[in-house]
């Protein structure tokens, strides 16, 4: 049987190996998600960049070019000495239907000239030369001679397959592609055999004066999508690496000091023969370099294995493109190994000063009550951070901002939480005795024992509950914040939408084509994104009936006016530039409220498609259901359910991230709960034999540490929830007056419940198992305790 020492060290390695084993796995994959170069464009050894956004949007696409702009530039490039090719990307909507559904894999197509910036090659037949040709991937099964069904902006198309390349995509001719696409904003230039690829770069800069990339450089080029997709990875990996890492510390922390606080006759033995109190300080610190360096190698190898296992998991889930790769980088490696010991040190410290203070004459007591479970110190810090985190609370509740109520939601969280820890002995008692008829109070042994043993000693029980208690409150607030705020936005888009149903595009489909807009009577609205002074703004495509619906009251719009809101109205030039690369004068003729429409800028719905030919309708707002088109990639929703959707792509990554935060939350609670009753057990022994001798069976002694054990574990998630729940209410009162409408409270119980389940079984397991064991060792042939 392992000592309570070698459990104690256990115990801290575990924790420790767990922190390194997700610093290991989030920083491989964090240095493995850096920017690629797109693969249609690798084989091009010299990019050409149109102008890059403003920073409004930081994942905007570049400003484009018009076609008259790219094909000047095109010659000018062709025209540098060792130069092979110069090709405009062009990109637009395109959208094979196989088996009378769209196909979700592909949903770009691009001009034939394209094909050789990324080393396509034709496996069979010939490339399109015409419109109603097309050549496609070898994946898809499709052979030269097949004919299909193909959506643009402007419908179906029925398309001849006169060729398959070795690669993924879709090709068109290069003048029906000059048709579909907007305006240009890469041009791919390959080198000639020998040519000097620095040199090409340098006259084409000065020859065009636009972005030249070269190398690695050429992965700013990567779609703006697949950038944003990264960061979202990147803030998920970053999130976990610091969550592990900060809890680990608390986790060995609490380890170390409750062994300390269990050693103390041990510890004041060693002082009795002449140990000094630097020795003692030296003995935890040196225990603790051990349990770190075996955590480091143990974690490392672990977290290696797990991110290639992974990768392929945050490529389905959204987080990382589909180019996604691991990369074995030293810099995470060399982290990770630093972190184990640097963990177990700093966890230890608090604990080798109690320890270096323990008394010689501590070996001579053997009392076990608490003398006293609150200091002034505990009193005075729970009392501020109640005040602080209330103060905040308020805040949330008054704010106009959803940004700033959720940040100041998060600190008045932690400031109450960091306060019921402070303040959980004082509470103990209290809670303990509103328990007492589900306990049993007068109702039985087990009872008895349970509610005299946490009146006895509130401060240990406070801290076995304290990692119940963050763990709660933390899955409550972080997954009520996050439901809660999906609901109110929710709530404000179906509020503004003002139609009986809505035709929406199906899922993987991006948007819906002029011909299923058309084949309904309903507003299409048709989104897309025009450029101030270089800056990114959102607009959007309506006709009359489209403006009516929205809630706004404007006279028609018509060619070269439109409609802005305050914010944007304020800073909007006399001109803009549309998707094709074109600038041309828009007049605002109204100026709308903020908030009061889906865009910055409302323009008539022929405008946005004069210069945006591979815009795609977001909605089609209708008066009574209507069955859209088969094959068009459209269905029929309520408004309801399409309120809800409307982000439903971004809250899909937001709730997996939350899950993965609590999941790492949930599991070191439950480590820090069964490192505690695991060592708490081996120091109950005695109080196990007096209970045999006072008559109770093996299994009265067994029913009273599980429901101990439950006790602790029902009075961490009560005040877990007392913090929580406040605090989720102050934030519903704050984003039912930013949306303008009631907001109802959200809490994922099902959640809540694995959190708090979870908790349980590991409580109950690391308190019944040793306690088993220890009855079984402690009994004699005869059933008498020996």
């Amino acid at each position: 049987m392992l000592t309570p020492r070698r459990r104690a060290l256990l115990g801290a390695f575990v924790a420790a190996a767990s922190g390194v084993t997700v610093v290991a796995l989030s920083t491989l994959l964090y240095a493995s998600g850096q920017p690629a170069v797109p693969d249609r464009l690798a084989a091009a050894a010299v990019l050409v960049l149109s102008p890059a956004a403003g920073r409004a949007d930081e994942f905007a696409e570049s400003v484009p070019w018009s076609s008259a702009r790219a094909a000047e530039l095109v010659e000018r490039l062709a025209a540098i000495d060792g130069v092979a090719t110069a090709v405009p990307d062009r990109g637009f909507y395109a959208q094979l239907v196989l088996g009378g559904r769209p196909h979700t894999a592909t949903v770009t197509g691009h001009g034939w000239a394209s094909s050789g910036l990324g080393g396509v090659r034709l496996v069979t037949g010939r490339p399109p030369t015409r419109s109603g040709e097309i050549a496609v991937g070898s994946g898809l099964g499709l052979g030269a001679g097949s004919v299909v069904t193909l959506l643009t902006a402007a419908g179906p198309s029925t398309q001849t397959v006169t060729g398959v390349v070795d690669g993924p995509g879709i090709y068109l001719s290069d003048a029906v592609a000059a048709e579909l696409a907007p305006g240009v904003r890469v041009i791919g230039v390959t080198v000639q055999p020998g040519a000097d690829v620095r040199r090409v770069a340098d006259m084409a800069a000065n020859t065009t004066g636009a972005r030249v990339l070269t190398g690695a450089d050429r992965a700013a080029a990567e779609p703006r999508a697949d950038a944003r997709t990264r960061w979202i990875g990147m803030q998920v990996l970053t999130a976990m690496a610091a969550l592990a890492g900060f809890v680990s510390v608390f986790v060995v922390a609490s380890t170390f000091a409750f062994q300390v606080a269990q050693r103390r006759r041990e510890l004041g033995l060693l002082r009795a023969i002449g140990a000094t109190p630097r020795q003692v300080r030296r003995m935890i610190f040196g225990e603790a370099l051990g349990v770190g360096a075996a955590a480091s190698v143990t974690g490392v190898v672990l977290g290696t294995g797990l991110a290639f296992a992974l990768a392929g998991v945050l490529v389905d889930a959204g987080f990382e493109p589909a180019t996604f790769v691991v990369r074995f980088t030293a810099w995470p490696i060399a982290l990770s190994l630093l972190l184990g010991p640097v963990v177990a040190l700093a966890g230890a410290w608090a604990a080798s000063r109690r320890a270096a203070r323990v008394r010689p004459m501590e070996a001579l007591r053997e009392a076990v009550l608490e003398s006293r479970p609150m200091g002034a110190a505990r009193w005075i810090a729970g009392g501020l951070l109640t005040v602080a985190g209330t103060a905040l609370a308020v805040g949330v509740a008054t704010s106009d901002d959803a940004q700033e109520g959720g940040s100041l939601a998060l600190y008045a969280a932690m400031a109450l939480m960091t306060a019921a820890v402070a303040l959980a002995p004082a509470f103990v008692p209290l809670v303990v005795r509103l328990l007492s008829w589900p306990l049993g109070r007068g109702r039985g042994a087990t009872g008895m024992l349970v509610r005299e043993g946490a009146l006895s000693a509130p401060r240990r029980t406070a801290a076995t509950a304290a990692p119940v208690l963050l763990t709660v409150a933390f899955a409550v607030l972080i997954s009520g914040l996050v439901q809660t705020s999906a609901a109110a936005y929710a709530a404000r888009r179906g509020a503004a939408v003002e139609a009986g149903s809505v035709i929406a595009p199906e899922r993987g489909v991006p948007g819906l084509t002029d011909a299923a807009a058309s084949a309904v009577p309903g507003s299409a609205l048709l989104p897309t994104t025009v450029y101030a002074d270089g800056k990114p703004i959102g607009a959007l495509g309506v006709d009359p009936t489209a403006l009516a619906r929205l809630g706004v009251d404007l006279a028609e719009l018509s060619g070269g006016t439109g409609a802005a809101t305050a914010s944007v109205a304020a800073t909007l030039p006399s001109a803009v530039t549309f998707a094709d690369g074109e600038t041309v004068p828009v007049r605002v003729v109204a100026v709308l409220p903020d908030r009061s429409a889906p865009a910055g800028l409302l323009l008539p719905r022929a405008t946005v498609r004069g210069h945006d030919p591979s815009a795609l309708s977001s909605a089609i707002l209708v008066d009574r259901p209507v069955a859209p088109p088969p094959g068009s990639g459209a269905r029929l929703i309520d408004v309801a359910a399409y309120a809800a959707e409307a982000d439903s792509a971004e809250d899909r990554l937001v709730w997996i991230f939350t899950l993965l935060l609590i999941t790492v939350s949930a599991g070191y609670g439950a480590i820090a709960v069964a490192n505690t009753l695991l060592m708490a057990a081996a120091h109950r022994v005695r109080d196990f034999r007096v209970l045999r001798l006072a008559g109770a069976t093996n299994r009265q002694v067994i029913a009273t540490v599980a429901a101990e054990s439950a006790l602790v574990v029902l009075i961490g998630t009560l005040l877990g929830a007392a913090v929580a729940v406040p605090a989720l209410i102050a934030i519903r009162a704050g984003l039912s007056d930013q949306v303008g409408t009631p907001v109802g409270l959200v809490i994922p119980w099902p959640v809540v419940g694995g959190v708090v389940g979870l908790c349980l079984l590991l409580a109950v397991g690391a308190s019944v198992l040793p306690a088993r064991l220890a009855l079984r060792r402690g009994t004699t042939v005869d059933g008498q305790i020996g």
